[in-house]
């Protein structure tokens, strides 16, 4: 819609994951550092956590387009139990064959196709998104699947992603085992507003622009709204650029930044964090 209008080549602040825009904060680097680190050296339980919104899905998306074919890899994103059993989505996740098989015999695929994958040499990464949602049974399943491993190699690694309430489950007494096995782990907080600028900027170069489209004050009113969440800031730029380009602005300035918050905050549908007195028009 407003693509030509700011000679866009495609739009900067599409709310899915795409490595291609991820940005390359100094915690950001540092993350991908400490997973890619984590994987290589096989060091059991790779965590990484932060706040809904907050990047999690693009990193581990990056880290996986960097990752060689030595690699096989599992993706489970239904954590929640009314999914059913995490054995069975452990299955469809690696391909296994599940019909008609019993628990035991479940496991025993799991078990042959694991060591299988080894004997080809080459590594199973599972990866379970959403961990927050595991309750300590399923991170107790978890430990048995993980109980393949043995001191002389690690044929299985798992990454598991969550929000910050996954701490919160690793820490539980009753998954004591898991935690201990906790090697590395990196949690991601919001960006402040000088990284929000520059987080707005750099989305926009991906996407082909040639100058900076968000005035200082524009950017200020978007790190206080969004809270330096990148998926918030996606959502409130890609309103803005809207609205600038209804009004045939050549930028998003202050007076419709505010014209964007005001209107996000009345639909009462769509987060801002702004107060009401920051959303006043100055004359």
């Amino acid at each position: 819609m407003y693509l030509d209008h700011f000679n866009l080549q495609t739009r900067p602040f599409n709310l899915r994951p795409d490595p291609a825009f991820l940005y390359p904060s100094d915690q950001h680097k540092l993350a991908l550092a400490v997973l890619e680190y984590g994987l290589m050296e096989q060091d059991g339980y790779v965590v990484i956590t932060g706040e809904i919104g907050s990047g999690k899905t693009t990193l581990v998306r990056h880290l996986l387009s960097k990752l060689d074919s030595t690699f096989d890899i599992g993706l489970i994103s239904n954590t929640h139990s009314s999914f059913g059993d995490l054995l069975h989505w452990v299955a469809v996740a690696l391909g296994i064959e599940r019909s008609d098989k019993t628990d035991a015999e479940l496991h025993q695929a799991f078990v042959d196709h694991i060591i299988g994958v080894y004997a080809r040499g080459r590594q199973t990464l599972l990866i379970v998104d959403e961990a927050q949602n595991l309750d300590a049974d399923s991170l107790e399943e978890i430990r048995v699947l993980s109980n393949i491993n043995t001191e002389g190699s690690h044929v299985l690694q798992l990454l598991l992603v969550g929000q910050p309430e996954l701490r919160d489950r690793l820490a539980d007494r009753r998954v004591s085992q898991i935690a201990q096995r906790v090697s590395t782990h990196y949690h991601l907080e919001a960006l402040n507003e000088t990284a929000v600028g520059d987080y707005l900027n750099h989305r926009l170069m991906v996407a082909g622009a040639k100058r900076p489209l968000f005035s200082a004050s524009a950017v200020a009113l978007i790190a206080e709204a969004s809270g330096g969440v990148p998926r918030l800031i996606n959502q409130i730029a890609d309103t803005a650029l809207v609205y600038a380009f209804a009004s045939d602005s050549p930028r998003v300035y202050e007076k419709t930044m505010r014209d964007v918050l005001r209107d996000r905050q009345h639909s009462r549908l769509l987060p801002v964090r702004t107060s009401d007195s920051r959303l006043a028009v100055s004359s």
